[in-house]
């Protein structure tokens, strides 16, 4: 189940909050590495390091890189402080943190009676891909500057460390703050479940709006049911209940070569056609041409259940061409697959249009 390598650290190649990118010497050559200091300690050249290498040897997505599991010769100081919850729970790295809805929380108060949205757009997709295009379509379209918070699901990456888009949008104030729900950890704020970390992106981040979708990668197997984006059903539901306004973003591709995801993928049709059982606004972009008839067309049994939304998307794409990081997407770019974008830059713009409203 795991491939176990030790290895030395050759050189630092580059960090950024919460995550370090290594190459590491082993007896079969370099290979690139990642390692997240607050679990194991801050790697440096010369130090030995334990790695899990079972991803990269088989290719999958994990960026292309080894897992640094610990520095064995330079242990990191034990915890200080309070925290209790535990993530990753009953695996080799379980970690506690201070969940910001548990007792010794100094938010635990406002939470414990917290049982509303207030009414919050939740723009909720399924890729954490989504993410920066409907900033960029909200910004462009919004009043104003609202507050949005980004709470990560724990059905890709479970570091919230391992996202250099979520730091960056942190440091260029695009998000007041990133909200870790279940087994994911390393947000600014972290939460039990998607319910709390949603009341917890309101009432302790003062959020506008939330955008949800899960961490950086994700699981598929090519089956209706089989992929961890189902999560996206779940968590118009939770938006719904809590009196927030659910917006679904489509996951729309003209790029993709699996017919299962060209025009609205699978994945889009099943969450909300199926997991969610309260209504959302589906935001469907008015793109031009047959490909947008196709959109639309596939789009139209959503209807059934929730509220079609025509957004139009005329200026999006400067907006998106504006993104303050790199829009990418099971590895096309903005001018490989702009569809994808724009459907996610559309949610955004009918979220912002929600605001004061």
């Amino acid at each position: 189940m795991i491939r176990w390598r030790k290895g030395e650290v050759v050189r630092v190649r580059r960090e950024w909050p919460g995550a370090m990118e290594l190459d590491v010497a082993l007896a079969e050559g370099e290979c690139r590495a990642l390692a997240y200091p607050p679990l194991v300690g801050r790697p440096e050249p010369g130090d030995a390091v334990l790695l899990n290498t079972t991803a990269l040897a088989m290719g999958l997505g994990t960026g292309g890189y080894a897992m640094v599991v610990a520095v064995p010769d330079r242990l990191p100081q034990d915890p200080a402080g309070p925290g209790h919850l535990v993530k990753a729970r009953y695996t080799p790295l379980q970690a506690t943190v201070l969940g910001a809805d548990e007792q010794d929380s100094p938010h635990h108060d406002v939470l414990r009676e917290a049982d509303s949205l207030d009414g919050m757009p939740v723009v909720v997709a399924d890729l954490h891909s989504a993410l920066p295009a409907i900033l960029c379509g909200l910004y462009a379209s919004a009043a104003g500057r609202p507050r949005v918070a980004y709470v990560m699901l724990d059905g890709g990456a479970l570091p919230a460390w391992f996202s250099m888009s979520c730091a960056e949008l942190r440091a260029r104030e695009w998000l007041c703050g990133v909200v870790t729900t279940g087994q994911s950890f390393g947000g600014d704020v972290e939460a039990v479940t998607t319910h709390t970390g949603l009341l917890a992106a309101r009432h302790v981040l003062g959020a506008d709006v939330a955008v949800v979708t899960q961490g950086p990668g994700n699981l598929g197997t090519g089956t209706r049911w089989g992929f961890s984006g189902v999560s996206a059903g779940e968590a118009v539901n939770a938006a719904a209940v809590l009196g927030g306004r659910p917006v679904a973003a489509l996951r729309v591709s003209e790029g993709d070569a699996r017919d299962r995801h060209r025009g609205v993928s699978h994945h889009s049709l099943t969450a909300y056609g199926r997991v969610a059982l309260t209504q959302a606004r589906v935001a469907v972009p008015d793109l031009p041409g047959e490909f947008g008839d196709r959109v639309r067309e596939q789009a139209a049994p959503l209807g059934a259940r929730h509220e079609l939304v025509t957004v139009p998307v005329d200026g999006l794409l400067g907006a998106l061409e504006a993104s303050p990081v790199r829009l990418s997407t099971m590895g096309r770019g903005l001018a490989e697959d702009l569809a994808y974008f724009l459907a996610s830059a559309a949610a955004g713009r009918d979220a912002a249009g929600l605001l004061g409203s």
